[in-house]
C-alpha cells in the first residue's frame, strides 16, 4: 500500500506541469484523498529518495502561511537509453521529469560487425553519457538498449534475431564489457511507440507506430499498453508480404514490405544506392534520409517516384493493420517521419481505396513528433516510468 501511495503522490506532483501553480503538501493531500499527515510522511520519503524537491514559495494572497512548493527533481535519479542502429549508435539520459538532458549520436555502420565490438562501442558511448549526466547532478538508475530486432518475452537480456545487424540468439550480458552496467535490450520499434505515447501532446490510446531504418518495424499500443504478442514477436510489419511472388527478402520469404518500402529499397529505386552502408565500422558521409529529403524537395523525379511506390506498398500493409486492429491512429516514425511530406499522400491514397469496412479519416495517419529520436528517448524514459510506478526502486540517500 505504501509503494502505491508513494507512486500516487509522485504522480500528482509530476502531473502538475507549469504554468499551473506549484503544489504544497496540503494541495497534494486534497488531490489524492489522503490525510495531510500521510502525505507529509510520503513526501519526506520521496525527498529522501531524491525524487522530489521542496522550496519556499512567494505569498499568493491566500490566508495563512505560504506552503512550500513541491517539484519533481531535475537532478538525482535518471534513466539511460542506448541504441544500436544499422548505421548509428545513440545515447540519451532523461531526468525524473522525463526531460532529455544528454543526447549523443555517432554515425557508424554496424551491420556485419562482431557483436562484441559493437557493444563495446555502445558501452563507451554510455560511459561518456553518464559522465556528462553526473556533471549535471544526475545519477543513472537503469539502462535500456534499443535494438532493431526481436526481443522475446521471458528471460531478460536476449536478442533472438536482428537480421539487419547479423545478430542471432545474442546474450547481451555475455558481450558487454562491464558486468555492472549491462543494459536491458528492447525492440526499437516498441520503444519508439512508447516514447510517442508518453510525449505526444494528444497521443491516441490505440495506435500502430511504424518506423524504418534499414528495416521496417512496427509496434502496437492498445488502450495505452504495449502489445508484445504471446512470445514478443508482435510488430514485424516489415515482413508482411505485399507482393507474394515478389523480391526475395533476407528473412527467407518473398515480397516482404521491406523490399519495397525499406530504406535500401527506396535508395535503389531512386538511383541512390551508392549512398547506402559503406565499409563496416566506418562513419557515413551521407545521411540517407536527409539525402532522400533533399532530392525530393528539389523535385528529383526518380526520388519522388521511389517515395510514391514506397508509400503505396506501406499503405497496402497498413490496410491490414487497420482492418485487424481498428486503431485510432497510424504514426510514421524514424526515417518515415522525416520523409512524411512525400510519403503521406500515397499512403493515404492507398488507405482511402482499401479501408472500406470502417470509417477512416486521412488525418489519422500522421508523422511522429519525435522522428528518429523516439527509440533512444523511449529507452531512457522506460527507467523513469518504472520509478514513477514504484519509487521504492530508488535508494534512500
Amino acid at each position: 500500500m505504501r509503494r502505491r501511495n508513494l507512486s500516487v503522490v509522485l504522480g500528482a506532483v509530476a502531473g502538475n506541469a507549469p504554468p499551473a501553480r506549484p503544489l504544497s503538501r496540503a494541495d497534494v493531500a486534497g488531490r489524492v484523498g489522503l490525510t495531510r499527515a500521510a502525505v507529509s510522511s510520503l513526501v519526506d520519503e520521496l525527498i529522501g529518495r531524491g525524487a522530489l524537491t521542496e522550496a519556499e514559495t512567494a505569498p499568493d494572497g491566500r490566508v495563512g502561511r505560504p506552503g512550500r512548493a513541491l517539484a519533481v527533481s531535475d537532478q538525482g535519479p535518471a534513466g539511460l537509453g542506448l541504441e544500436v542502429g544499422v548505421s548509428h549508435l545513440g545515447a540519451c539520459v532523461a531526468d525524473l521529469r522525463g526531460e532529455p538532458r544528454v543526447w549523443r549520436r555517432v554515425e557508424r555502420t554496424n551491420s556485419g560487425r562482431p557483436p562484441a565490438q559493437v557493444l563495446a562501442e555502445v558501452a563507451e558511448l554510455a560511459a561518456e553519457a553518464e559522465t556528462e549526466a553526473r556533471a549535471l547532478g544526475l545519477h543513472v538508475e537503469g539502462r535500456v538498449l534499443a535494438v532493431p530486432g526481436v526481443v522475446p518475452n521471458g528471460p531478460a537480456g536476449r536478442v533472438e534475431r536482428a537480421p539487419n545487424l547479423g545478430w542471432c540468439a545474442l546474450d547481451v550480458a555475455a558481450h558487454w564489457p562491464d558486468p555492472g552496467t549491462v543494459p536491458e535490450p528492447e525492440n526499437e520499434a516498441n520503444l519508439g511507440a512508447l516514447a510517442e505515447y508518453w510525449n505526444a501532446e494528444r497521443a491516441a490510446a490505440t495506435f500502430v507506430h511504424v518506423s524504418v531504418d534499414a528495416g521496417i518495424g512496427a509496434a502496437l499500443v492498445i488502450d495505452g499498453r504495449l502489445f508484445r504478442g504471446a512470445r514478443g514477436f508482435a510488430g514485424e510489419l516489415g515482413h508482411v508480404p505485399v507482393h507474394p511472388a515478389g523480391l526475395p527478402c533476407a528473412c527467407g520469404a518473398r515480397g516482404c514490405l521491406e523490399q519495397y518500402a525499406g530504406q535500401a529499397a527506396v535508395l535503389r529505386e531512386a538511383g541512390l544506392a551508392q549512398h547506402g552502408p559503406a565499409v563496416p565500422g566506418a562513419a557515413e558521409a551521407d545521411d540517407p534520409a536527409a539525402l532522400l529529403a533533399e532530392r525530393a524537395a528539389a523535385g528529383h523525379a526518380p526520388t519522388l517516384a521511389a517515395l510514391d511506390r514506397a508509400g503505396r506498398a506501406l499503405g497496402l500493409a497498413l490496410t491490414s493493420a487497420v482492418d485487424l486492429i481498428d486503431p485510432d491512429a497510424l504514426v510514421l516514425g524514424g526515417t518515415y517521419a522525416e520523409l512524411a511530406e512525400w510519403l503521406l499522400p500515397s499512403v493515404r491514397a492507398e488507405l482511402a481505396d482499401r479501408v472500406t469496412v470502417r470509417p477512416w479519416a486521412p488525418e489519422a495517419l500522421r508523422p511522429s513528433v519525435l522522428g528518429r529520436r523516439g527509440p533512444v528517448l523511449g529507452a531512457a524514459q522506460t527507467t523513469v516510468r518504472r520509478i514513477m510506478a514504484d519509487p521504492t526502486l530508488l535508494p534512500v540517500l
